[in-house]
């Protein structure tokens, strides 16, 4: 559960901390996700190519980090 303060009734404010909060729970993404029904199949295939994304970037990261 996410939840913001609101100090000195600055909602601006909060309105962007809470904004961040979700960005960072991926809640924009799930509701992105979850608009429209996915196949399962399609899932699958979401997943696998959002996991060598992420396998690439670490790769890429760690080479970066090692000095190649």
């Amino acid at each position: 559960m996410v939840s913001v303060s609101v100090r000195d009734n600055n909602v601006d404010q909060a309105l962007k901390v809470l904004k961040k909060k979700m960005q960072r729970e991926g809640l924009f993404r799930e509701m992105k996700l979850r608009r429209h029904y996915e196949k399962p199949s399609e899932k699958k295939a979401r997943e696998q190519s959002e996991a060598t994304r992420r396998s690439r970037k670490m790769d890429r990261k760690r080479k970066e980090r090692d000095g190649f």
